[in-house]
């Protein structure tokens, strides 16, 4: 991870909803703050905003939650960046985000990120922050899936370049879906005003991204086989973040979704301050991780 200066844009986490698809276990918690391995799940995306050069991050949770949010993540001077909070009153569709920071983002770009997902690739800060520095359009990621219908699908033409992206669709043209992250331009709350509700009622995000397609404004960057994207929506998928996790660090040794760690090796966060957040975590194998990222350095 790199040290240099980096030109900065804004990120929301998106962290509402019911979560029903895991119930019962989200009756009494948010989905956002459930274990993925040895970390809630909030840090992993929460991670990936802060490798792409994100300081300021704007939370959208549920008036029920929030409170519990900024328990756990107060102000996010621990990592070195900085958090705000809005209330999301209904989950009315991911691209609803952008109304509701529409002040907070004002003439900026901003990216978001959706808080069940994770990203893992070496090469992914390289990725995320390209995109984090675009002037002019939006970059989304995709990954090949044995179930596409289950999502946001992009096409392509023999030149690789995008055709279409479609919500769900019957009959995918691709197995190419759109992860839950995505970065845009200072136009993306003009454009996100535009959206109308979908048939289920919602302001899709795949509208908002067919908007830039249209205008030829849209990256896709394909995520290859070195990468992983899972989405810990289902408690299937669940444990297999979580085990992904685990197998990464026991096995190599490397830090996934941790914030503190990203925080240190962007500079974000110097010695004596990663040593004081691992204080906060020394009996776990967390804390022993993270302390020995000071004596590796």
């Amino acid at each position: 991870m790199s040290k240099d200066n980096i030109e900065t844009s804004k990120g929301i986490i998106l962290a509402g909803g019911s979560g029903t698809r895991l119930n019962p276990i989200t009756f009494a918690s948010c989905k956002q703050l459930l274990p993925v391995y040895d970390k809630p799940m909030i840090y992993y995306p929460i991670s990936t905003l802060m490798l792409a050069g994100i300081r300021e991050i704007m939370i959208i949770t549920t008036p029920h939650d929030m409170e519990q949010f900024q328990r756990l993540l107060g102000d996010g001077s621990q990592f070195g960046v900085h958090f705000e909070y809005r209330q999301q009153p209904s989950p009315d569709g991911l691209a609803q985000a952008f109304l509701i920071a529409e002040d907070w983002i004002d003439d900026s770009s901003c990216a978001l990120a959706l808080g069940d997902n994770l990203i893992f690739s070496d090469q992914l800060g390289g990725l995320l922050r390209k995109a984090a520095k675009q002037h002019e359009g939006a970059t989304v990621f995709a990954y090949q899936v044995r179930d596409p219908e289950r999502y946001g699908v992009v096409s392509f033409n023999d030149s690789g370049r995008a055709l279409e992206i479609v919500e769900k669709p019957q009959d995918p043209k691709s197995n190419w879906a759109v992860t839950g992250l995505y970065f845009y331009d200072k136009n993306v709350t003009k454009l996100a005003k535009k959206v109308k509700p979908s048939a289920r009622g919602e302001l899709e995000i795949t509208d908002l991204n067919q908007m830039y397609l249209d205008s030829e404004l849209l990256h896709v960057e394909r995520l290859g086989a070195g990468c992983a994207w899972l989405d810990a929506g289902t408690p299937d998928s669940l444990m297999q973040a979580g085990n992904f996790v685990q197998t990464i660090q026991s096995r190599q040794g490397m830090l996934v979704g941790s914030p503190e760690e990203v925080a240190f090796r962007m500079g974000y966060i110097n010695e004596t301050q990663l040593l004081k957040q691992v204080n906060k975590v020394k009996k776990t194998e967390l804390g022993r991780m993270l302390s020995s990222l000071v004596k590796h350095q």
